[in-house]
């Protein structure tokens, strides 16, 4: 059939859907005979409800199906014939005067834009270099060791210093009155890691086991207790007791425990060194890949499918209430979230999900087999059983499908560094590491 499609705006078209009457009435009264074989009504056998009645009760409801399906077929047909690709669904109404013996409807829809990449060449992209230093792998062995201490009673003239667990009682009051959540017995604590604020470990270093203090204590106005946020309390606390840690040594006791069979300390090194050298290089790809993302955007142009955006729209937001729900908040799916919040980081993924398809498509950057096994190895290589992992993600399409679209964002992130106006920028590991 011939298809007449008209340019509304930038992206949305119309295009009319003629239906004959004739066959409309044929398909209604098809369905019609297929129900009244197995409908059931008072007063009648099964299969014997006379068409007049069967129409009756059922006429409308069936005619609105069929219109729903031919409508749906027509549209499908008329897209095909265009070659229009459609974004989102197109919003469909019965045009006035329609011609005769026919039912006539209007589609309107968008489709997607055409996406014009511009020169690459011209594009500034700082890409981020990282080494694994002795340092970095010193500092994982101390963790690892720190994982493994244990903690022995001090002696009475000693004092709390960092890395002493302490076991305190405390009772905090604002203007001499006690908060919730202010008073504890027998809380435990690791000194100078950070687990309380600032000041209480300040007042609780240097304090021997059965000493008392009262200190102020500020808390900042982004604390997480909205009651007290910057407010200052007065805490007497006391200390129970006092335990020395003491780090295993680096010896073969502790590689072995660690899993390297050989028992050696240099095993233990490069296997340290090759975990962190793993994750050295998955942090700069995606670091990296952010940087030419966003030089990628900044050279395309595009005009955004508004069905697209407000479908991206819908889905930060179910995404947000799914959070709220899982931290807790009470009603989450009937909280209140204004979907402005969402709109330039739903444009930002329109934009760049069509702006990479089309560099993917143009210049054959798709996921290669090879690509993907080799991908999904290197995720397995720091599991224990790596060989399981790889028939994880082998036995589950939606699984692959997502390790398929990182090996085609790294396809795209080096073809246009390959491409692209490049600058090296040497970072320290705990900077990458985001321990700076």
């Amino acid at each position: 059939m011939a298809v007449t499609v008209e340019t509304l705006e930038k992206l949305e078209r119309k295009i009319t859907l003629s239906l004959p009457l004739a066959a409309i009435q044929t398909e209604v009264e098809a369905r019609l005979k297929k129900v009244a074989r197995t409908v059931k009504m008072d007063g009648f056998r099964p299969g014997k409800v006379p068409m007049n009645v069967v129409a009756q009760r059922y006429g409308y409801s069936v005619q609105y199906e069929v219109l729903n399906d031919k409508v749906g077929e027509a549209f499908a047909q008329a897209v095909a014939e265009t070659g229009l690709r459609v974004a989102g669904q197109p919003r469909i109404s019965e045009k006035e005067g329609a011609t005769e013996g026919h039912a006539d409807f209007e589609a309107v829809f968008e489709v997607f834009p055409e996406v014009k990449i511009g020169d690459l060449a011209g594009a500034a992209v700082e890409k981020l270099t990282a080494e694994v230093d002795d340092a970095a792998i010193e500092k994982t062995l101390d963790i690892l060791r720190k994982q493994r201490r244990t903690f022995a009673q001090r002696a009475a003239d000693e004092a709390a210093v960092d890395g002493d667990r302490v076991t305190v009682d405390f009772e905090g009051k604002i203007d001499g009155e006690a908060f919730a959540g202010g008073k504890a017995e027998g809380f435990q604590f690791l000194v100078g890691e950070g687990q309380m604020l600032k000041e209480f470990e300040d007042a609780v270093r240097g304090m021997k086991a059965g000493e008392s203090k009262t200190f102020p204590l500020a808390f900042p106005e982004d604390y997480h207790g909205k009651d007290v946020a910057g407010k200052t309390a007065d805490f007497l606390v006391t200390v129970n007791k006092l335990e020395a840690a003491h780090l295993p040594e680096v010896n073969e006791a502790l590689v072995k425990s660690l899993g390297i069979a050989d028992g050696s300390v240099e095993a233990l090194r490069a296997d340290i060194k090759k975990n962190l050298e793993r994750e050295v290089k998955f942090r700069l790809q995606a670091r990296n890949k952010q940087a030419v993302m966003d030089a990628l955007v900044s050279v395309a142009e595009l005009d955004l499918p508004k069905a697209s955006v407000q479908a991206e729209v819908a889905r930060l937001m179910e995404g947000a209430r799914a959070d709220l729900k899982q931290r807790g908040i009470k009603d989450a799916d009937k909280a209140e979230i204004p979907e402005d919040i969402f709109l330039p980081q739903a444009e930002r993924r329109v934009r760049l999900g069509l702006v990479v398809a089309e560099l993917v498509k143009t210049n054959k950057l798709e996921a290669t087999p090879e690509q993907l096994k080799a991908h999904v190895d290197e995720l397995a290589a720091s599991y224990e059983k790596p060989e399981e992992v790889v028939r994880w993600y082998f036995g589950d399409r939606q699984r692959l499908a997502e390790v398929e679209a990182v090996v085609i964002e790294n396809n795209v992130t080096e073809f246009v560094l390959g491409k692209a106006k490049v600058s090296d920028k040497a970072v320290s590991f705990e900077e990458l590491m985001g321990q700076a």
